[in-house]
């Protein structure tokens, strides 16, 4: 065939290609709460126009799918697709059904977890060459590094997916950089807009159980080989703090949230997180209805912290002896001997009406939302630190481990928005031997000090609430989050793969 003939065909090959919806490929890590902003980050893209592939493991597929992600994609026209990458835990000794962090049973499968899926790079790779063109961007989350060499070897951008909030990873990058995770006391971190103490036990970030050090050490490397930094917070929340991150990497940080206010649907609010609980989203809406405005103290330690059961009493009786409405929600792994789920019993017969244990899972966006919700007594994920400014809910703060401790000092010292029950050491992951209890009566004082209506606490509601209405602001169009989603959509557009060698995980 003469160039001649074969000009016009690339030219048409061409333009259908500048024609077609950008295309970007989602790798979340399979934990809920780095799960659930990528989920809302997926739709929140192909809500804009682009087309959206989600990777992740068979379990976590089906979860989505449960919850109505792919069905309501598809009613909505959007292209949003979930796609299941081959996954084996048994090959490095944990259970089969082991594809979620909340299904690790104990510290010492950590390591294994990981090691199992950065084994996903290879089936990544296969599925990501297949498509034709090749997609115009890998968004991955920062734990994700062996992303990197595919999206490398193939030419395509990648941005990192930081799950917490800004704060803590300049805080983290910075710290990195000069050697402080290496120190047990705390020392000034450099380079922050205020004074920031960290040491190794409390601030330390991801891959702090034995044997995981070289995979963070992947992990900050392929940070540094990315094209930026995807962030779920806002201006109007961290400006100062995404300014100095964006100076220090060096590449754009594309501040896009908080996305759980993309969807304000109230079926998608009830079916985030995870598996159905104890009580229904129906029944927990009719008692929340039957409660004061701002009187219910909402209760919950995320997806993969687990209570010790002297812990849970003093949680339970410190709740019984405040004197307030509450909605607490208990895992049922937490609930393992008979004695547990008895006393539990025994404690909803005396509090029945005023208050209401879930054992499980609830709907959080929609606890958050309701209007009789005052209070939220949480472990700082920056997932529930984040729903509850968006929200306008002050919060009571009971950090246990990774990034939970700095965005404790951003709620409580920079935004005014929380308020210390007083832990001062990190419950690491699992381990049992750590756990030093909070004592019922210092959680009842905290959860009055919390609810009550003195000064303070009226102050913390009206930054809250103000928060809250700078949130909804941002997502809205012309709102910072909105119109740098908009950029980011742009930038990558006529991007796309360009491939540069033959494979990465042969």
């Amino acid at each position: 065939m003469s160039a001649s003939t074969m000009a016009p065909t690339q030219q048409a090959l061409a333009a259908a290609a500048m024609s077609e919806p950008p295309h970007f490929v989602l790798v979340p890590l399979a934990a809920h709460g780095h799960l659930i902003p990528m989920v809302d980050l997926a739709r929140l893209l192909a809500s804009r126009g682009a087309r959206v592939s989600l990777l992740t493991t068979s379990l976590n597929a089906r979860r989505l799918r449960d919850g109505g992600v792919t069905d309501k994609a598809a009613r909505a026209k959007l292209l949003l697709e979930v796609v299941e990458l081959p996954y084996s835990p048994a090959d490095y000794g944990l259970p089969p059904d082991c594809q979620n962090a909340d299904m690790i049973a104990n510290n010492a499968q950590m390591l294994p977890f990981f090691l199992a899926l950065r084994d996903l790079a290879g089936p990544f790779e296969a599925y990501v060459r297949a498509l034709v063109p090749l997609p115009s961007c890998i968004i991955s989350d920062w734990c994700n590094s062996w992303t990197a060499g595919v999206a490398a070897c193939l030419g395509i951008p990648r941005l990192f997916f930081q799950g917490p909030s800004c704060f803590f990873s300049l805080c983290d990058l910075n710290a990195a950089a000069h050697g402080l995770h290496e120190d047990r006391e705390p020392h000034v971190v450099p380079g922050m807009s205020m004074c920031v103490k960290v040491g190794n036990r409390r601030a330390h970030g991801f891959f702090t159980s034995p044997g995981c050090n070289e995979l963070r050490q992947d992990a900050v490397a392929a940070m540094r080989t990315s094209h930026g930094a995807v962030i779920n917070t806002f201006l109007d929340l961290e400006e100062k703090s995404v300014a100095c991150y964006e100076a220090a990497l060096g590449k754009p940080v594309w501040a896009l949230g908080p996305l759980c206010l993309h969807n304000r649907d109230g079926d998608d609010m009830a079916s985030r997180g995870g598996d159905k609980g104890g009580v229904s989203e129906r029944a927990i809406v009719a008692w929340l209805d039957k409660q004061a405005p701002d009187s219910v103290v909402y209760v919950s330690f995320g997806s993969v912290a687990r209570k010790l059961p002297k812990q849970q009493f003093e949680i339970g009786h410190g709740l019984e002896h405040c004197g307030r409405p509450f909605l607490w929600v208990v895992k049922e792994s937490e609930l393992a001997s008979p004695e547990s789920r008895m006393w539990l019993e025994n404690l909803e017969a005396r509090t029945s009406g005023r208050g209401l244990v879930v054992r499980g899972w609830a709907p959080q966006l929609a606890v958050l939302s309701h209007r009789s919700v005052g209070g939220f007594v949480t472990h700082c994920g920056w997932n529930s630190v984040l729903e509850s400014i968006a929200h306008g809910v002050p919060v009571l703060t009971w950090p246990h481990f990774a990034d939970q401790f700095l965005n404790e000092q951003l709620a409580v010292d920079v935004l005014g928005v929380g308020l210390r029950i007083g832990v001062t050491m990190p419950i690491m992951i699992l381990n049992d031997d750590a756990a030093a209890p909070v004592l019922r009566g210092d959680i009842a004082r905290a959860v009055s000090e919390l609810m009550q209506g003195g000064e303070e606490a009226e102050e913390r509601r009206r930054k809250a609430k103000e928060y809250g209405a700078k949130a909804r602001r941002a997502m809205e169009k012309g709102g910072d989050s909105y119109e740098r989603l908009t950029q980011l959509i742009e930038s990558f557009r006529h991007a796309g793969g360009k491939e540069h060698c033959s494979g990465v995980t042969a």
